[in-house]
């Protein structure tokens, strides 16, 4: 699936779970799925838990956060010295 279409799963809707960032727009948020995911749950674990899950859901959470942090930066500040 290209990049546009997994990214266009994820929602923002400040009615929908105070503005985070939803799946499809239903009540999960791409943190909720980033935590399970590092606590070690599965993939198949995730879509057996939430049956409104798509395998492409999880790819779309996990392109989400990439795009994120693609644009962080760090920059060395100076001391004056």
């Amino acid at each position: 699936m290209e990049t546009q279409r997994l990214l266009d799963r994820i929602t923002v809707n400040p009615d929908v779970m105070v503005g985070k960032p939803t799946i499809r727009g239903l009540r999960i948020t791409v943190e909720q799925i980033l935590k399970a995911l590092a606590a070690g749950i599965t993939t198949q674990e995730l879509l057996e838990d939430y049956p409104e899950l798509e395998p492409e859901d999880i790819q779309a959470v996990l392109l989400y956060a990439a795009e994120l942090v693609s644009e962080e930066r760090v920059f060395k500040v100076g001391t004056g010295a």
